[in-house]
């Protein structure tokens, strides 16, 4: 992206999703698209050991953003190494070229109020420049033109704190198109792989052992977890899966990710107001929509999507 300064896009939870839309800009289909396409709604698993976390077990958002990328029909130059290495490509960042940066652990930048420690969750942001030794940046989680110390960003961009394996101090930039692809193709072409994770591990069973650890009582950890990110996050990229689907005739689909979208919506009150019991019936009446939303995908791809009827 070339010859237009990067606009925001953020204050949520799906912070790759809205990293690579402020760098693709205009011509891409947003956040709510990039993040469906990265395969982040097709599950259900726990973060570390008892994390709750909607998206699939094994995936990671390494995983979902090469696959949106290649899926939209766009590429980029996506390098990692030393720390040397790391900040030279930052310092060529501009508004015009900026850097996508990540994953970084979000509990050590010392911009996000009330954290200051690591929590194991990975971060993505927009860097716009090095001036002098401070970083200038757009930070989807609600900061933008936001600034951090050089030395804060080093310490954040290391990956030991998290619960898979990926090497430290990843850039992406350089964002060109190779192949025009329009988003219903990208959805089409999506399916597949939405399946293959959806007949991994068991999202069903993670949603019983779920509901038995509400009604064992959450940790401070976990309940700021869950009431802070994991919803929000869950139902508004259950939501976003539901219209778009919908929208390329994958009605069956459409249908079981908007129910899951209304449970998972339906967690932040009784999760808040401490109500254990409804908030653990919830985690259960989610558990057999997994099975239910793969058996939909898969005959979407055996007899094809119905044509979607113009509004």
């Amino acid at each position: 992206m070339t010859g237009m300064a990067v606009r925001y896009v953020g204050d949520g939870p799906n912070c790759y999703a809205d990293a690579l839309t402020m760098v693709l800009g205009p011509a891409g289909p947003g956040p709510a698209a990039i993040e469906v396409l990265t395969g982040s709604p097709y599950g259900l698993s726990l973060h570390g050991p008892d994390l709750p976390i909607f998206c699939p077990s094994g995936w990671t958002p390494e995983i979902g953003i090469a696959a949106a990328l290649d899926l939209l029909g766009w590429t980029c130059e996506r390098t990692s190494g030393s720390v040397d290495e790391a900040v030279a490509r930052i310092a060529r960042a501009t508004p015009t070229d900026p850097v996508v940066t990540g994953p970084l652990e979000m509990g050590l930048l010392p911009h996000h109020p009330s954290l200051g420690q690591a929590i194991g969750t990975e971060h993505y942001f927009v860097v716009l420049g090095l001036e002098g030794d401070v970083v200038r940046m757009h930070d989807p989680r609600g900061f933008p033109y936001a600034t951090l110390p050089l030395d804060s960003l080093l310490a954040a961009w290391q990956t030991d704190a998290f619960v898979y394996p990926v090497e430290p101090f990843i850039t992406r930039s350089r964002f060109r198109r190779v192949r025009e692809v329009d988003l219903a193709t990208a959805l089409r072409d999506s399916l597949p792989a939405a399946v293959r994770w959806l007949v991994g591990p068991d999202a069903a069973s993670t949603a019983e052992r779920i509901a038995r650890i509400v009604e064992d009582g959450l940790t401070d950890s976990q309940y700021k977890y869950l009431v802070e990110y994991t919803v929000s996050g869950g139902a508004g990229r259950l939501g976003d899966a539901a219209v778009l689907l919908a929208e390329i005739g994958c009605a069956g689909p459409a249908r079981v990710l908007e129910h899951q979208a209304r449970l998972v919506g339906a967690l932040q009150h009784p999760l808040m107001a401490g109500d254990r019991a409804a908030a653990a019936a919830l985690w259960r009446e989610l558990a057999p929509t997994y099975p239910r939303l793969r058996d939909e995908l898969s005959l979407v791809l055996r007899e094809g999507p119905a044509v979607p009827v113009p509004s």
